[in-house]
């Protein structure tokens, strides 16, 4: 099982970046998927899932910014970040998991990790 993430890069405060995330090894149409992010220093945080009947939740800090989809034919989870802060600025990973409702935003929730990708926003 493998988890690929991609698109993370360098932006100015106010921009955009998508990051992707492609599975091989097992098939996430069953399987919820999430997006979690590590700041140097802090831990790894919570920033949006979406489930595999495709119900989406997102942090409150990226509420309204960042949008989580999901393309079952092509076995990848997008993650489109709009009005990067430089607070966003973290390595992101994504996962994917069968998690109950009380963990959907724990990472207790997720089984298989990508190795992450660095999000770095300039002010």
């Amino acid at each position: 099982v493998q988890l690929q993430a991609s698109g993370g890069g360098l932006v100015q405060a106010g921009g955009s970046l998508r990051l992707s995330c492609a599975a091989s090894g097992l098939t996430l149409s069953s399987r919820d998927m999430g997006w979690f992010r590590q700041a140097p220093g802090k831990e790894r945080e919570f920033v949006a899932a979406v489930s595999w009947l495709a119900s989406t939740y997102y942090a409150d800090s990226v509420k309204g910014r960042f949008t989580i989809s999901r393309d079952n034919a092509k076995n990848t989870v997008y993650l489109q970040m709009n009005s990067l802060k430089p607070e966003d600025t973290a390595v992101y990973y994504c996962a994917t998991g069968r998690p109950s409702s009380a963990l959907v935003r724990s990472p207790r929730g997720y089984d298989y990790w990508g190795q992450g990708t660095l999000v770095t926003v300039s002010s």
